[in-house]
């Protein structure tokens, strides 16, 4: 989990010194130039934007390192990476987008929904809390309404449609990987063990 975060937040530094047009996602080029859902992530328009997602990345790693997810959580998060750009596409009017934002939404809820799933008490009503306060967040900023505010202290506009894409695929990724976890789980139970050891 926090070599992903680390991955994203070292790609970020790398992607600030490429020129936006040559990994940013675009929707028009997704068909040939699928590889742009990975790096769009890694793209950033200031240095204000670097920042703030650098400590985005750094608080979705220590959370997910409390939340001591397991590998399948990891994979969800690596997964919904490339998907949070892809669910861009219901704005293809957005014609540019760069931003680790949206992954890290995602980051975030496969994170929580690990907790809800997997932990009990206090644990658990924590993780079902950042679930709920990434809903009220994305909500608030009414992401089917306005394609791109530019919040007071923003030096850019923002695109609240990544944040809904990113907790939309975190959570659908993370439940996929749950499902996944679960139904072998279930397979490796009903193996039944070598002759002579017992059941």
């Amino acid at each position: 989990w926090v070599a992903l975060a680390a991955a994203l937040a070292l790609g970020s530094l790398v992607g600030f010194h490429v020129a936006p047009a040559a990994i940013d996602w675009q929707p028009a080029l997704a068909p040939t130039q699928p590889w742009r859902a990975w790096t769009a992530a890694l793209l950033h328009y200031s240095s204000l934007h670097l920042a703030a997602n650098l400590a985005g990345a750094a608080l979705v790693a220590a959370f997910g390192w409390t939340a001591r997810v397991r590998i399948a959580v990891v994979v969800a998060w690596f997964a919904a990476w490339p998907l949070t750009q892809i669910g861009l596409l219901l704005r293809p009017e957005l014609a540019h987008y760069g931003g680790l934002s949206g992954v890290l939404h995602a980051g975030a809820a496969c994170a929580a929904l690990s907790l809800v799933v997997h932990d009990r008490g206090q644990r658990r009503a924590i993780g079902a809390a950042v679930l709920a306060g990434l809903a009220l967040k994305v909500a608030s900023e009414a992401p089917w309404s306005t394609l791109l505010p530019q919040p007071g202290g923003w030096d850019i506009a923002i695109a609240p449609l990544a944040h809904a894409s990113g907790l939309v695929m975190g959570l659908a990724a993370a439940g996929v990987a749950e499902a996944v976890s679960r139904c072998l789980h279930l397979a490796r139970l009903r193996i039944p063990p070598p002759e002579g050891r017992p059941r």
